[in-house]
């Protein structure tokens, strides 16, 4: 057995009870102090930081999603006499169709005055209600607004509406039916 000295008694005792126990393995063990991190604070306050920005974007979210619902709300009331008008419309067509029958006993007709009178109150109510005609004839052809069901030659420019087979209509800002046109295809040859 070796023999301690005093002074060599007093070091061993006063170092802490971690090193000790590494102390006979060498540095190749790391100190557990080291695994800790350095401050506790900094990791909470890192939580605390990104708690803090999901509350923010959760609330900027939900903010999105009330505008978005008001606004498809707003639409909504705002479109929601579209189907009634879109029937109401092919009644206007066909009572149109009548009116030319009836034009055809004479203009002064007591049935055809009648029904000229009736159609203008009818399109009248409804331009009151923000439905607009389309009127095509003689304008330049408008996919957004035209369905072009024939091309035909004609002394007009091409792509020219030579004829409207169908009026369409506008409601508000909408297209809510397009018109059926016959297109020219220019000067026949």
């Amino acid at each position: 057995m070796k023999k301690i000295s005093g002074s060599a008694q007093n070091k061993e005792t006063e170092r802490p009870a971690s090193e000790k126990s590494t102390a006979g393995l060498g540095a190749a063990v790391p100190r557990a102090e080291a695994d800790e991190p350095e401050d506790p604070m900094a990791g909470l306050q890192a939580d605390l930081d990104r708690f803090r920005d999901l509350a923010l974007r959760s609330q900027a979210d939900f903010e999105n999603y009330k505008k978005r619902a008001a606004r498809e709300k707003e639409e909504a009331v705002k479109y929601a006499n579209s189907a009634l008008l879109e029937r109401l419309v092919t009644i206007i067509d066909n009572f149109e169709l009548g009116l030319e029958a009836a034009k055809g006993e004479g203009d002064q007709s007591p049935i055809y005055s009648g029904m000229t009178l009736v159609l203008k109150q009818l399109n009248d109510l409804l331009s009151e209600n923000g439905l607009q005609p389309i009127e095509a004839e003689g304008k330049k052809f408008d996919p957004n607004l035209h369905e072009a069901i024939a091309h035909e030659p004609s002394e007009f420019p091409e792509e020219t509406v030579i004829r409207q087979t169908r009026r369409g209509y506008r409601f508000k800002d909408r297209l809510l039916r397009p018109a059926r046109v016959i297109v020219s295809s220019g000067p026949g040859k």
